[in-house]
Formats: structure tokens, C-alpha cells, sequence
């Protein structure tokens, strides 16, 4: 099942992620008119059925790493020489699925996944991006944290041993996002990142950070590509050896001197996609590519299968495909879907930006 576009046109409809007449051209990313018709059926969850497979005489259960066609077949089902009798479940990776993300993860086979980036709503969010509806569906902190606590299994059921999640979050729920993340996982590190970006208050400090929680399913067996995510730091006091060589640094030919460091866990070094950056799309909570690119990077191998259970605009899955990644998500927001797999058709494997 799809789900079809309006049959209003989109002219006739004010929708905020269409091009404002004042946005420059070739800039940000809008749907334009045409968009609803080009990306008129889009995926859902409901697509997603689940039906258990596995051969009980051999004790073998089929899962993950088969499930990456749409159509199974009983060919496609057979691992070792044991073959599935029935389809599980029918899903394809590298798509964004329009629908609950939670529903959504709890279609999706037992450690399937490599590694998951989750943005979720925050709890005083008042309205839906794009439809202006409320969106908040919790009445308390207790129902959201509940909720939150929810999805967190599912994460842990879907990850793969060596798996990992990073969990973003503002700082008013960290601590309870880090107790119940603990409850799952082995929760490694809080990475600080400071946004630039947000209104200052009369009797507060502005709040700029945000939070993201990096854990693991096993403290063991986790990936964590270091030599990737290094980068480079300038070196103002360099140090010599006794023949006088650079000690632990290097030397460009225009005598800039530098040393690859390891990243710290206080980002302050990425911005908030604006207007003239072509990633920027009009969802006010997007992440920067960078961002998400700098975990994926530390945390997957090449062919790795990332998951995003709240895609908003598509980054996760774009930096993902740059990548040489999979993807899979879902959004409840049919036009992002849209915009994102508009922003997918732009984007091809060219590696880290």
C-alpha cells in the first residue's frame, strides 16, 4: 500500500515547504509544484507485515541479513540449506517508509540493523512540522518518557551485536534519556553540541547545546572507526624530538603545522544548515549533515544498514547513501517524505564532504 498525493493541486494549498517567493533559487531545498506529482505514492508502514520465520526441526531462525527484498521468495529465504516457509517480513532498505516509527520498528526482523540515528520529537514540541497541527501526543513527561522507553527496545531488538545508537536530546530530559538508554544499553559518552542557533531569554542564558547520547549493545564488540573521524587541529607550541623532527605533528608546504586529533565530545566546530547552504531544507529541527555524517563514519562500516525511526527531512538517509551506506526510516509526515526523497535523488556515493 502507498499513499497518494492530495487531490488538491499544490498551488492551492499554502504549505511551508513550498519555495517562499523571497527564498533564493538553487539554495535551500523546497517541494516544488511538480513534487506532489513526481513523488505522488510514497511507502508505509503499512506495507510492513510480519510473519515469523523459522525452521523449528533445525531450530535455525531466518532473519536481518536475508530480508532486504520486496518480494521474498522461498529461494531468497534459504540460509545454510534451510529454507523459510513463509515470508516474513517485506521490506527493502534504502527507503523511507511514511508512517509511526515505532510501529515501523516493531515490523522490522531482530538484528537487522547496524546502526541507528534517532532525532525524535522532544516533548515541547507544540505543532506538526509542515501541517501546523499539534503534534505533542503526550499529556505528561511520564506518557513521553514511557514512549521514549518503548522505542528504546525495539532499537535494542533491531541492533545487530556490534551495533550502536546515538540518541539526540535538549537538556531538560538528558538525565532521564541517558537512566532509560542505560536500561538497553551500554551507554558510552554524551556528546555537547553547540548549535549556534536559538533566541536569547530576558532572565536565562541562551540555550545553543543540544545533547546526543552514544551506547552500544556490547561494550565488546562495538565498532568505532577512530582513524576516520580524526581531524586536523593546528599546533601553536610544537614539539621536536632530539633531532629536531616534529613530534607527533606534520607540517604542510605552505608551513602550516597540524596534528590529526582525536574528535572530543564537545562539538562546537558544526553549524545549523541556513538559507545558502544546499542542504538546508525548511524543517526547523534539521541536523547537519556533518553532523550525522561524523557518526555514521565512526560507527559503520561501508554497506553498514543505518536506521533514522524519525527521518524528518532525510539527512540521516542522504549522508548514508553519500556513504556507501543503506538506510531505512520513517517519517509520520508524508510531504517530508517527499522532500527527502526528492533530496535523495541528488545525491549519489562521493564519500565524507
Amino acid at each position: 500500500m502507498t499513499r497518494e498525493h492530495s487531490k488538491k493541486s499544490a498551488k492551492e494549498l499554502p504549505h511551508p515547504l513550498m519555495r517562499n517567493s523571497n527564498a533564493p533559487k538553487n539554495r535551500t531545498l523546497f517541494l516544488e509544484p511538480e513534487d506532489w506529482q513526481r513523488y505522488g505514492e510514497i511507502p508505509s508502514v503499512d506495507e510492513l507485515t510480519v510473519e515469523h520465520i523459522a525452521d523449528e526441526s533445525s531450530g535455525v531462525e531466518l532473519t536481518g541479513d536475508v530480508l532486504t527484498s520486496d518480494v521474498l521468495t522461498d529461494e531468497a529465504l534459504t540460509r545454510d540449506g534451510v529454507t523459510g516457509a513463509q515470508p516474513a517480513c517485506r521490506w527493502q532498505a534504502d527507503r523511507i517508509y511514511c508512517g509511526d516509527g515505532l510501529t515501523g520498528m516493531s515490523r522490522l526482523p531482530a538484528q537487522s540493523v547496524d546502526l541507528i540515528f534517532a532525532d525524535p520529537p522532544y516533548f515541547g514540541l507544540k505543532k506538526d512540522f509542515g501541517s501546523g497541527k499539534r503534534s505533542n501526543p503526550w499529556k505528561t513527561i511520564q506518557e513521553y518518557m514511557e514512549w521514549n522507553r518503548a522505542w528504546f527496545a525495539e532499537a535494542a531488538r533491531l541492533l545487530k551485536p556490534h551495533g550502536a545508537i546515538y540518541v539526540c536530546c535538549d537538556w531538560e530530559y538528558s538525565g532521564r534519556v541517558q537512566e532509560m538508554l542505560s536500561d538497553s544499553f551500554e551507554v558510552l559518552n554524551r556528546i555537547t553540541w553547540r548549535r549556534e542557533k536559538g533566541r536569547g531569554a530576558a532572565k536565562n542564558w541562551k540555550n545553543n547545546m543540544e545533547d546526543i547520547w552514544f551506547a552500544v549493545v556490547d561494550g565488546e564488540q562495538y565498532i568505532f572507526n577512530l582513524e576516520d573521524v580524526k581531524f586536523r587541529k593546528e599546533i601553536i607550541a610544537p614539539y621536536t624530538t632530539a633531532e629536531g623532527k616534529p613530534k607527533d605533528w606534520m607540517e604542510t608546504d605552505a608551513g602550516e603545522r597540524f596534528r590529526m586529533t582525536c574528535p572530543p565530545n564537545i562539538w562546537t566546530d558544526l553549524t545549523v544548515p541556513f538559507w545558502s547552504m544546499p542542504e538546508n531544507t525548511p524543517h526547523p529541527t534539521q541536523k547537519p549533515e556533518k553532523l550525522v555524517e561524523r557518526c555514521i563514519l565512526a560507527s559503520s562500516n561501508p554497506g553498514a544498514l543505518v536506521l533514522d525511526p524519525f527521518m524528518g527531512s532525510g539527512t540521516t538517509a542522504a549522508v548514508a547513501r553519500r556513504l556507501g551506506r543503506r538506510f531505512i526510516g520513517f517519517e509520520t509526515n508524508e510531504d517530508y517524505v517527499r522532500l527527502a526523497m526528492k533530496r535523495l535523488d541528488r545525491v549519489s556515493v562521493s564519500g565524507p564532504a
